[in-house]
């Protein structure tokens, strides 16, 4: 025991405990004072950090799972095969994660089951996106049972999860599709809140699109710090899978950049139908042409060029960069562009950036502590080579 504990003394430890000490005195002071002693929300600015990151950008991120399982079990993409778990696993806790950041936004949480269950708004956009999460992210767990089997050691669950993998995928994918675009559907409804660049009748399907590359740079990025963290661990990554991920890194790279060129026309197709050419040369435009230009396309063809030379290393560089354009994006639609018109606004409280940076500080532990733990990165000895 003092051996384990002697080795909890590390400085990723170290700072990870020093934020949640930090941040738990907000914790407590935002379920005993409410959202007013830690946001700024109010009845033109509702939105926060909470949403605007835990949701809207925090689901998208999240897309990981249904991208990867898809690709290996209904393309046959089995190549990837090794790439599933921990996209699954990424998928899975960052959906959960994105509940708690609601359960945090919401005035009264615990009565976030009453309109799921009693009062039913299936008129409701968000009545739609709360029943996809809550199905997908039991899906997410059922995909990822199969990890969790094997390291209690019941084969006969094992047998079962994997059993209803192909089922799971397929209901998933249905679930993500739905969810990912409603999340986009949601801005139909407020169409002289939402500045005219980035209010398009595509929103759904923009959405949608950019979970795909997001979920694929997420899976890279992801792939890249877990390789790193778990360097020489040969007993928690397995070293021939390590070995091919730059090989699967530039396959991954290759279908972002195609899905980035798909994206970019789009945003344009919408800047087209709306006939809002005039507004790009105004202080909006020029934010509406640095996000499409520098963080869609730019990255569109750094991912193209990695392909292209065979650089590895570039398009991880390239996969954190998009990564960091889908935040810009989410935020802007769901807060930045938001009430754009109001003469003045306040985006969010320090406190809620102490509270939603500890709260991600929390979601990493929970992913490095199953990662330490379960058969991620690796494979069971006890069932090498029987899926």
């Amino acid at each position: 025991m003092k051996e384990y504990l002697r080795g909890l003394i590390k400085p990723f430890n170290i700072v990870a405990a020093i934020i949640i000490l930090i941040g738990l005195p907000f914790v407590v002071m935002r379920f005993t004072q409410g959202l007013g002693a830690v946001t700024h929300a109010s009845q033109d600015q509702p939105w926060g950090l909470f949403l605007g990151w835990g949701l809207f950008t925090g689901v998208p991120l999240a897309a990981t799972g249904y991208i990867m399982a898809s690709a290996v079990y209904l393309f046959g993409l089995k190549e990837y095969h090794s790439l599933v778990r921990p996209a699954v696993l990424t998928g899975f806790i960052g959906y959960l994660f994105a509940v708690i950041f609601l359960l945090f936004d919401l005035g009264r949480p615990w009565r976030l089951p009453y309109p799921m269950t009693v009062s039913f708004g299936t008129t409701s956009v968000l009545f739609l996106v709360g029943w996809h999460v809550a199905l997908y992210l039991s899906t997410q767990f059922v995909e990822f049972c199969p990890a969790v089997f094997e390291w209690i050691g019941s084969a006969r669950f094992r047998r079962w999860a994997l059993g209803v993998t192909i089922g799971a995928t397929i209901f998933g994918v249905i679930l993500s599709t739905l969810h990912q675009s409603a999340l986009g559907a949601l801005f139909l409804l407020a169409p002289g809140k939402l500045h005219p660049l980035w209010y398009s009748e595509y929103l759904p399907v923009l959405f949608f699109i950019s979970s795909i590359f997001a979920g694929l740079s997420m899976v890279i990025a992801e792939s890249t710090v877990s390789r790193r963290a778990l360097r020489g661990r040969t007993d928690r990554m397995d070293p021939v899978r390590a070995a091919s991920f730059d090989r699967l890194t530039i396959g991954l790279g290759r279908a972002a950049a195609l899905v980035l060129l798909t994206y970019f026309c789009l945003k344009w197709v919408g800047v087209a139908h709306g006939n809002h050419w005039d507004l790009l040369n105004t202080s909006w435009g020029h934010w509406f042409l640095v996000e499409v230009f520098g963080f869609v396309l730019l990255p569109c063809f750094l991912f193209a060029y990695g392909v292209r030379n065979g650089s590895a290393r570039l398009i991880r560089f390239t996969a954190f960069f998009t990564i960091l354009g889908v935040a810009l994006n989410r935020l802007t639609v769901s807060m930045i562009a938001l009430n754009w018109k109001l003469p003045h606004r306040e985006f969010f409280h320090w406190r809620e950036l102490i509270l939603v940076i500890t709260i991600i500080t929390v979601e990493i532990l929970t992913y490095r502590w199953i990662v330490n733990r379960m058969p991620v990165h690796r494979e069971h000895p006890d069932y090498r080579g029987a899926d």
